[in-house]
């Protein structure tokens, strides 16, 4: 199983100095190839892959205005037109939007393949530099396992970051347990269980929006290119990370809660980008951030041999009885209680849904296992 643990890391003036030239390299040779590649199918409908922008970038070496880019690694560099080619592959099959020219103040990132750097004695050297970077160890990497690539991060307030990717062969699966779970998500709460439990959405971007809506004015009212703006924008920043590192940690415990708990996890797969457009619920639906939270569950239960059903949005879980299974025509928002008119059962909006989502997953589940023997 592939890996990536992150760390915060302190550079010495030095080593910053040679990092932010690196992003700065990095950043300037991808958006001068997101240029050409833009130009040439524009102007003469050509394509342009990773292999000629490669050969582009040998030539903007040798120019004198572009020499510094011989200063820094040239590993990072080839990196980064590789993530543009990712960037056009996912935009050409539909994942994506077309790629966009990256910024200065969004900090950025270069990543070094084992060309570029070596892991002695539990220390970090990358190349150009000669000093070991100066990581805050958290936690050690497994003793077995060998780094692929690391990837250094400067994030817009001015933290540094060092992701090291690995493939980690210690993880083992969880003890086997008969608990099943069926999760349906909200706003108010951001998940309720078939086991009849509601966790509270802690609304983590509602927390702090008066601190950032205050910071926001004043980053407005500073001159552009003063030293008082750039402080400004950093403190606006800082809230923006203070308010990610909230949901994600939040995030993190609550799934693996669930995995740890639970053998099967049934959960609706929503379509979160139409949903979004509802412009009444989309900062709401954001602020939940329900693919993030789907996303944990589905490599955790990868990586713990626990196993996630995905039913089909379309499925009418919110209006369905699950008692009878007898389905009204229609179910509004702001109704949470119902009575079903066939059975008389009285229904809580969500955790109805939940044990609707469960039954269906359990249902998929058993269908899938039969394939599964049938092809055998």
């Amino acid at each position: 199983m592939e890996k990536a643990y992150r760390y915060r890391f302190y550079p010495t003036p030095e080593q910053e100095s040679l990092l932010r030239r690196t992003l700065g390299c990095v950043r300037l040779v991808y958006n001068k190839a997101l240029h050409e590649r833009t130009q040439a199918w524009y102007e003469r409908q050509e394509r342009v892959g990773y292999p000629e922008t490669s050969t582009m970038l040998t030539q903007w070496k040798r120019e004198e205005d572009l020499d510094f880019l011989n200063e820094v690694s040239c590993v990072p560099l080839q990196q980064g037109l590789r993530h543009l080619q990712t960037a056009f592959t996912n935009f050409f099959a539909g994942r994506t939007k077309y790629p966009n020219f990256k910024k200065k103040h969004q900090g950025g990132s270069a990543e070094f393949t084992k060309s570029a750097f070596k892991l002695t004695d539990g220390q970090i050297y990358i190349a150009k530099c000669k000093d070991v970077l100066p990581i805050r160890w958290s936690r050690q990497i497994p003793k077995e396992c060998e780094p692929s690539s690391i990837t250094i991060s400067l994030h817009p307030s001015g933290r540094w970051h060092i992701s090291i990717r690995f493939d980690d062969q210690t993880i083992q699966p969880l003890p086997f347990n008969d608990n099943a779970v069926g999760i349906d998500l909200g706003i108010t709460r951001l998940i309720a269980t078939s086991n009849g439990d509601k966790v509270t959405n802690p609304k983590h971007f509602k927390k702090h929006r008066k601190r950032l809506k205050k910071a926001q004015k004043n980053l407005s009212r500073k001159q552009k290119g003063s030293k008082n703006r750039e402080k400004a924008r950093v403190k606006v920043a800082k809230i923006h990370n203070q308010i990610s590192d909230d949901r994600k940690d939040f995030l993190h415990k609550l799934t693996t809660q669930l995995v740890r708990e639970n053998q099967t996890i049934a959960i609706e797969s929503l379509a979160v980008k139409n949903m979004v457009k509802n412009h009444q619920l989309a900062l709401a639906i954001s602020d939940s951030s329900w693919s993030e939270l789907v996303r944990q569950l589905d490599y955790k239960c990868r990586w713990y041999g626990r196993k996630l059903v995905a039913i089909d949005q379309w499925f009418p879980s919110s209006k369905r009885c699950s008692h009878c299974g007898h389905i009204v025509d229609k179910m509004p928002l702001n109704i949470r209680e119902w009575i079903c008119p066939s059975c008389g059962c009285n229904h809580d909006r969500d955790l109805n849904a939940s044990k609707n989502i469960l039954a269906a997953g359990l249902a998929v589940s058993v269908w899938w296992s039969e394939c599964k023997t049938r092809a055998e």
